[in-house]
């Protein structure tokens, strides 16, 4: 007869779970992947009304995407990760500042892709060694729906908003997951739901969501400005208010956020330079400094000139004369998009006399585009 360690007496799962917790993670769940997944028809639904954009990996990727298995045909399990982004304060004052810009919480630290794949791969390392089988890390880049699963595993529920809500964490968490060959014990599903609140819904600034848990993303603000490669339609840039880098509110107002851990860890932490920065600031920006102000974050994948666009509609949005003499300075820019942003901005912050005059003393410019903005 073998006697048994304590640690062999243990699930698991529950070992998975304790050493996720070790590494940084503040939610592991788990789930089998053998049911039809409904994600697949939404998903569709999306892509075929085209309410994905510009977005072509999206229409690209749809039948890996159907299911986790069609993506891995060995995958059994699904190891779902969370971890906490949770802003300190409300996420939304910074709107009441049109001086400044307002950059999305989750891009105001280091990159999180980079931050929770170096944990999943050394969490993936232990699990291998721990207990064998094939497995895949995946954060938000590769086409697995990740909200999807983590709702089958029970970490919380897809709200009315399109995202991931917890009871534990609110609308504030960031995602990543393990496929893998072993057979794990499933987590119950949680059975709330957003029930009759749409606080979420009537929130958005541009009507993005057409109906319930539905997005069309070419409405969104986080598309606009992080998606889309050239000029932001006119009838979105007054919505825009002074977000420059993504937009928070249909997050910020879920009341399930009440009941959430706040703080986030240190790796995570907003930085001092992005929490409210001025626009005046940004606007000098050229793509050495938007490169050395946006090293190891997400809004350096934009690259200068589409940040520097979103900069120039929120001056024009600030009703702060001040700022024109930075929109003037950006007539001459290298960048189509940046010179139409700038006299979008000072269509909107000069007299019609002053702003026709500065026309008229200009030589037309060389972009169509550009030209359409001064008519």
């Amino acid at each position: 007869m073998t006697t048994s360690t304590s640690e062999e007496l243990i699930r698991p799962e529950a070992l998975i779970q304790q050493e996720a917790l070790r590494l940084g993670f503040d939610l592991c769940r788990f789930t089998d992947i053998d049911e039809a997944w409904p994600a697949a028809g939404r998903l569709t639904a999306f892509v075929d009304a085209g309410r994905h954009g510009e977005m072509g990996w999206m229409a690209e990727t749809v039948e890996r995407r159907r299911h986790p298995r069609a993506m891995w045909a060995g995958a059994r399990s699904a190891i779902v990760l969370g971890v906490n982004y949770g802003p300190d304060g409300d996420p939304l004052a910074i709107l009441a500042q049109p001086d400044r810009g307002a950059i999305s919480v989750y891009a105001q630290g280091d990159d999180y892709h980079e931050v929770i794949k170096n944990r999943l791969k050394v969490l993936a390392r232990w699990l291998q060694g721990r207990f064998g089988g094939e497995l895949k890390v995946f954060v938000d880049t590769a086409p697995l729906l990740e909200k999807p699963l983590a709702e089958r595993a029970g970490a919380g529920w897809q709200g009315k908003h399109t995202n991931l809500v917890s009871r534990e964490f609110g609308s504030w968490l960031f995602l990543g997951s393990i496929l893998t060959t072993l057979e794990l014990t499933p987590d119950p599903r949680d059975p709330t739901s957003c029930g009759t609140c749409q606080a979420c819904l009537d929130v958005c600034p541009t009507g993005a969501f057409p109906a319930p848990y539905q997005l069309d993303a070419r409405r969104c603000i986080s598309y606009l400005t992080i998606e889309l490669k050239g000029p932001i339609p006119v009838e979105f840039r007054a919505m825009l208010g002074n977000r420059i880098y993504g937009c928070d509110d249909c997050l910020a107002v879920c009341p399930w956020n009440k009941f959430a851990q706040v703080g986030r860890e240190q790796k995570l932490a907003a930085r001092a330079a992005l929490k409210a920065p001025e626009l005046a600031d940004l606007a000098r920006l050229d793509d050495a400094t938007f490169r050395a102000l946006f090293a190891k974050n997400p809004v350096k994948r934009i690259g200068r000139d589409r940040f520097v666009r979103n900069v120039l509609y929120a001056i024009g949005n600030s009703a702060d004369a001040a700022l024109a003499a930075e929109a003037k300075q950006l007539l001459g820019d290298p960048s189509p998009m940046v010179r139409g942003a700038a006299v979008w901005a000072l269509s909107r912050l000069l007299e019609p006399s002053a702003f026709a005059g500065l026309r008229d003393a200009r030589a037309p410019d060389p972009d169509a585009e550009v030209r359409a903005e001064w008519a």
